[in-house]
């Protein structure tokens, strides 16, 4: 695989180069292009956009599955943004939620 041929692909899929994805999207949208091109369930549809869909769909995985993965603390942190704010404020009353100010 070349990377104008990823590219290809993402842009098949409606993608940009610099989205973040997750396999779990790239299947959902693979699920739902194929579902609008079927040509069992839409008349007029061009057959071969369902094996154009397979073609951008088997390159993006085969480029997702064969990335490396970082199970380091920094990494961690980097992917779940919300838990590096719990953590990075969690002395913190107000943004721990244990300082709550009560209406009257």
């Amino acid at each position: 695989m070349t990377y104008p041929e990823l590219k290809d692909a993402l842009y098949i899929f409606g993608f940009h180069e610099n989205d973040l994805l997750t396999i779990k999207r790239i299947k959902q949208r693979h699920r739902n292009l194929v579902r609008k091109a079927h040509p069992d369930l839409h008349a007029g549809v061009d057959t071969e956009r369902i094996r154009t869909l397979n073609e951008a769909a088997k390159t993006i995985m085969d480029y997702v599955q064969s990335y490396r993965f970082a199970f380091t603390q920094e990494e961690f942190y980097r992917q779940a943004p919300d838990e590096h704010l719990k953590r990075q404020y969690s002395w913190d009353p107000i943004w721990s939620g244990a300082g709550e100010i009560e209406e009257k």
